[in-house]
């Protein structure tokens, strides 16, 4: 199992470059592969002090140290490579610079901006999309990618942004997308950005958008890797399989199980997304490739059949509200479909003496007091089978739900754009979820020296963007029960990562 890991682990530092290149190659002028050596340098450590050791975790004066260092390192290059932007023009003209103001990110922008300078008489009539007592127009900055209007707000800013979107449209059509921000000095500031798809979104096909015939293969791959899988979780032998595939059915509770949890997930997305009529495509299940052997089953790199499944969002979001929603939509209704699966397989599982080899990833032995809420369930589904010094050995259906309260747990990290992600940013605003974002990283990497199974976890957290792109509408606040619901999920993120408390165990006896 360790082994394993360390060959995640490898494989994550290398896909890593690839984010490295895509965040920081266009502001910085340092090297990319210098700045991903550096960032990766103390996971290397990490793996390398594993194979070398045997140990789990290095020291902590060396962990912290290796992060600390390779952090003011990362930051110091990042700075001296920094590249300079031009001077913005106040004649209409673009430059080469990039926007420092932040940009949404706008579905297949291409490279160079499309953005035609803006003529005096197109300035006047801009100008006049916005109302005085509405939001008082100072000065109109143009940018490479976007025309920024800063002035005053003067009433609600939902209301604002309703009046100035529609005196834009009819103005300029579908020219530009309208966002709503607050600049890093807190005031709100409207932002012109070029839409890609105004000419081609008329003849646009909905059914190409959303290439069913490619959801619906997809599944179908998925489906058969689940169930290759399950048949292995099952306790069915590789050669039994390969010498009758009608064994494949014995599979089918854990892929079933699986799949509805997921595809339940992703289904809630969707449906929330069509509600604010945003265009996306259908949910795309990723199978995991694996290789049978006569005598084994080796999953590569997935020990589960399946890497998940996405919808990629076609148009930005309107406003903070619909962020919010489509968000916490899928975890909520994938966590409805995953309790009760979870509980009737703990029903159907067994309790085993606790052993060293029980932990996180051991479904022969599974260690449920690392999670509060696994403990919990666990004690109220088996009773007394479950008691201290006692591991479970997880039923088909009983893993199938263990996997999804772990990617609940997963999506649910407020981590740019994790589900989570974007619950604390529709919750609190763009800057202060890209700081909750980095506060969460370096929690889940203390998290890991305690449990060291959570060691990928926290290791993919840490290349993830921490900054989640704006709203359209990216001012107006939610109302008190969204910010009650977002509070909610987050405290059921800590009840499945953290340990259940001596106290609880002590008072559940397990």
């Amino acid at each position: 199992m360790e082994l394993l890991l360390l060959l995640i682990l490898l494989g994550l530092i290398t896909y890593s470059y690839f984010i490295v290149k895509r965040n920081v190659a266009s502001i910085t002028r340092t090297p990319v592969w210098l700045l991903w050596l550096v960032i990766t340098t103390p996971a290397l450590i990490w793996s390398g002090w594993t194979l070398v050791k045997g140990e789990n975790t290095p020291p902590l004066p060396v962990l912290l140290g290796s992060f600390l260092v390779c952090s003011l390192l990362y930051w110091l290059l990042l700075q001296l490579g920094r590249k300079q932007p031009n001077s913005p023009v106040s004649n209409g003209t673009q430059t080469e610079s990039p926007t420092p103001s932040p940009q949404p990110k706008v579905p297949e922008t291409p490279k160079e901006s499309t953005l035609r300078p803006i003529s005096k008489q197109e300035e006047t009539d801009l100008r006049n999309c916005f109302p005085w007592g509405v939001y008082y127009l100072q000065h109109v900055e143009y940018r490479p990618q976007a025309v920024l209007c800063r002035g005053k707000l003067r009433t609600n800013p939902e209301a604002a942004y309703k009046t100035v979107r529609e005196n834009i449209e009819a103005e300029f059509g579908d020219r530009f997308f309208l966002v709503f921000q607050e600049s890093l000095s807190g005031k709100p500031f409207f932002a012109l950005v070029p839409n890609p798809q105004a000419k081609q979104r008329a003849n646009d096909d909905d059914h190409k958008a959303t290439r069913p015939m490619l959801a619906l293969g997809l599944l179908l791959i998925t489906l058969f890797t689940t169930t290759v899988i399950g048949v292995k979780v099952a306790g069915i032998p590789a050669e039994q399989l390969l010498s009758n595939p009608e064994v494949l059915q014995q599979g089918l509770p854990y892929t079933l199980a699986l799949m509805a949890i997921i595809g339940i997930h992703e289904l809630g997305h969707y449906l929330s997304a069509m509600f604010y009529k945003m265009r996306t495509t259908l949910p795309y299940f990723i199978p995991s490739p694996f290789f049978v052997g006569a005598f084994e089953f080796v999953p590569m790199p997935s020990l589960i059949g399946t890497f998940g499944a996405f919808i990629q969002m076609r148009s930005p979001f309107p406003n903070r509200k619909a962020l919010f929603d489509v968000a916490i939509a899928g975890p909520v209704v994938g966590l409805i479909v995953t309790l009760p699966l979870l509980m009737w397989g703990l029903a159907h599982s067994s309790a085993v003496p606790l052993s060293d080899a029980s932990g996180l990833v051991n479904f022969e032995s599974i260690n449920p007091r690392f999670s509060f809420l696994l403990t919990v369930l666990s004690k109220w589904a088996l009773g007394s089978q479950l008691t201290a010094g006692m591991a479970i050995k997880l039923h088909p259906v009983a893993i199938a739900g263990y996997i999804g309260l772990a990617l609940t747990a997963w999506n649910l990290m407020p981590v740019g754009h994790l589900d989570g992600g974007h619950v604390v940013h529709a919750m609190l605003g763009q800057r202060n979820g890209a700081m909750i974002g980095q506060i969460t990283r370096v929690l889940m990497l203390v998290l890991a020296l305690l449990e060291p199974d959570l060691l990928v976890l926290a290791i993919l957290l840490l290349f993830m963007p921490v900054a989640d792109e704006p709203a359209l509408n990216d001012v107006s606040e939610l109302d008190n029960w969204r910010d009650f619901w977002g509070f909610l999920v987050l405290i059921l993120l800590v009840s499945i990562i953290l340990p259940a408390p001596a106290t609880i165990t002590g008072l559940l006896n397990v």
